[in-house]
């Protein structure tokens, strides 16, 4: 069984380290010397990409090592940035998967946001179509709530955006809503509005344009910040980057020829393997001195049956379930 590291937790006094995200891009040179102190400080590889003479590495790092480790990127001849929106995964929805509701800029704010390290998923309704008879079923609330945020993007017309607010009504994830026109008496449905983008058949190239995706990308950051400072008041029992680490050495995610086997949420990870076959012994993997499922709440994905969801307890949660099992 694998042993996760003394340092990064402390189960004397509970307090989780907070983690900083970060995408080094350079040469393969030392890049050894970079994944070994990434290791020293425990921090966690995200993702890695080695080509030819060039190595990319998205990390995790506790907060206050940062400056450390930017200045081993420098010193080892590469690039690094904050990708603040890394260890996310975010749902962008359009009314249908047709071509008049499927614009290509619902495909540019999915690439702005990877540019800004989260991983994307761009989902149509069955029946959003029509202001009049525009739908959206159980499932897929429940499919669009496993994600972190969601992104609706619904037109050109006011009147019709409006009428259409009760796609996103019941959706329990912050919503950011990107439209053409500005839309009144939404604003308690959702966290963010952002006019100025409606339906076109081309590509947003023009300065004016990108300057709109990055206000999204902002906008998108702003929002994923505010669920992270809820989580920090009440932390999560263990870092979902330490349950990842774990997993690594899963022999079926190992062997999983998925891309992205497994995918960081802020408050848990979503694993493409199926439940069925892999239920019990992750749910018994060892974490701090406790069973994974005992920390944990692990669920079959809404999306089908070859992926599940692990949300991670916070500490009073856990706290909680310790005081009943002893006052029992």
């Amino acid at each position: 069984m694998l042993k996760m590291r003394r340092y990064a937790y402390t189960t004397r006094s509970k307090v989780m380290r907070m983690y900083e995200v970060m995408m080094y891009d350079g040469g393969i040179y030392r890049s050894n010397e970079l994944l070994e102190m990434i290791e020293d400080v425990g921090g966690v590889v995200i993702q890695k990409t080695r080509s030819a003479q060039m190595f990319n590495v998205t990390m995790s790092i506790p907060g206050e090592d940062k400056e450390a480790m930017e200045k081993m990127c420098t010193d080892i001849g590469g690039m690094v940035r904050s990708v603040p929106l890394a260890g996310t995964e975010i749902a962008i929805v359009g009314p249908t998967l047709g071509r008049h509701h499927m614009p290509h800029p619902i495909c540019d704010i999915a690439e702005i946001l990877r540019e800004s390290g989260s991983i994307t998923v761009v989902m149509g309704l069955a029946r959003g179509r029509g202001k009049a008879t525009s739908q959206i079923s159980m499932q897929e609330i429940d499919i669009i709530n496993e994600y972190d945020a969601a992104i609706f993007m619904l037109g050109n017309f006011k009147s019709c955006v409006e009428a259409k607010s009760h796609l996103f009504d019941k959706i329990s994830i912050p919503v950011i809503l990107v439209t053409g026109p500005m839309p009144e008496g939404l604003d308690d449905l959702c966290e963010a509005i952002i006019p100025g983008v409606g339906r076109k058949s081309e590509r947003m190239r023009t300065p004016e344009e990108r300057k709109k995706l990055d206000d999204i990308a902002e906008k998108v950051d702003d929002v994923v910040r505010i669920k992270r400072k809820m989580l920090e008041e009440d932390p999560l029992f263990v870092h979902p980057a330490e349950i990842k680490q774990l997993l690594e050495e899963y022999e079926p995610i190992k062997e999983s020829l998925r891309p992205a086997p497994i995918v960081l949420h802020l408050d848990g990870l979503r694993l493409k393997i199926p439940m069925k076959d892999n239920a019990d012994a992750i749910s018994n993997m060892t974490v701090y001195g406790r069973r994974l499922g005992d920390i944990a709440r692990i669920s079959e994905s809404r999306i089908n049956d070859s992926s599940m969801m692990i949300r991670i307890m916070t500490l009073s949660e856990v706290n909680d379930i310790d005081s009943a099992k002893k006052s029992a």
